[in-house]
């Protein structure tokens, strides 16, 4: 089954990952990377220079995640093209299979190594979100026709842990109201925020359209809890979960266990249809925690069928 019709009959909880960047070693890097990644999950994630650092291209990735057999999600940012290079780029995509698409707004230029470059921005994360919607109706912002349209499942992502949550709940109904089938939800280690976020995109309907993925990250040592919170904009990590892992006999295996934890209280709020996972222990750890949710028991099966 692919990630739309999954996510549309609620069969069960979905699992999206995050496929590492690529900067060398081609092909071959990505099908290692995907030997790791792609039994465990539904649909993998082909990122658009994530943090404003240039990698491989979100769409040669999300293309060869799709030749390897895996179901991609290409990420698509504002930051770096206009609306004229983005819109090539997902109808583009598209004649290869990619049909998956994430909108993002982009981190600014300031967050990566080359903070010289030059922004763009001419749009930003809600109205990606219309063009690509538009895209898959059959038109180019212009108006002038697509035909046949390409086959687009289009989502977004957004920050249910920057406050005021009320104002984030308004933005996932922007989203959703123009055209978000999917939102995957950023980092965060506040749960009572999560907790709020979800609810109130249940009250003003934007679960009825809408998918909620939160976003869980796999770490192996404090330190990366650390940087997180003192390098990564949008991020905070509360000093008690920090200090849990650092003192901790084995820092990995608190690590993985406080992932597990919020895995699992995510999964249990109405509204959520499943989960995104980024992976920074490389380790096998995805695999093992999707096992012990119990998330994907019988999936070849049913994906089968």
């Amino acid at each position: 089954m692919t990630l739309q019709s999954l996510l549309e009959s609620g069969a069960r909880p979905v699992i999206t990952a995050e496929l590492p960047s690529v900067d060398g070693q081609g092909l071959e890097k990505v099908h290692r990377l995907l030997e790791s990644i792609a039994p465990h999950v539904d649909a993998i994630n082909a990122t658009d220079n994530p943090a404003a650092h240039a990698h491989a291209s979100n769409v040669s990735i999300a293309i060869a995640i799709q030749q390897a057999g895996a179901e991609p999600i290409m990420q698509v940012v504002c930051r770096d093209k206009n609306r004229i290079a983005i819109q090539a780029d997902i109808v583009g995509a598209s004649m290869f299979g990619v049909r998956n698409i994430c909108a993002l707004t982009g981190d600014d230029v300031t967050a990566g190594d080359e903070p010289e470059a030059r922004r763009v921005f001419d749009l930003d994360g809600p109205q990606l979100i219309s063009v690509a919607t538009g895209l898959a109706q059959g038109h180019y912002v212009s108006g002038r026709t697509i035909d046949p349209a390409p086959d687009l499942f289009v989502g977004a992502v957004e920050n249910p842990f920057a406050p005021p949550i009320p104002y984030r709940i308004e933005r996932a109904k922007i989203k959703s109201d123009a055209g978000a089938q999917f939102l995957q939800l950023q980092i965060g280690y506040q749960p009572d925020r999560l907790e709020a976020f979800v609810a109130g995109c249940v009250e003003n309907g934007v679960t009825q359209k809408t998918a909620l993925l939160p976003t869980l990250v796999l770490v192996k040592r404090a330190g990366a809890l650390r940087f997180m919170d003192r390098e990564v904009p949008g991020i905070s990590v509360p000093a008690e979960v920090i200090d849990r892992v650092a003192n901790a006999e084995d820092e990995a295996e608190e690590a993985y266990q406080h992932t597990l934890e919020q895995a699992r209280l995510a999964l249990s709020l109405p509204g959520v249809a499943g989960l995104h996972l980024t992976d920074f222990r490389h380790d096998g750890s995805i695999g093992r925690l999707v096992a012990e949710l119990g998330v994907r028991d019988g999936a070849a099966q049913q994906d089968a069928s």
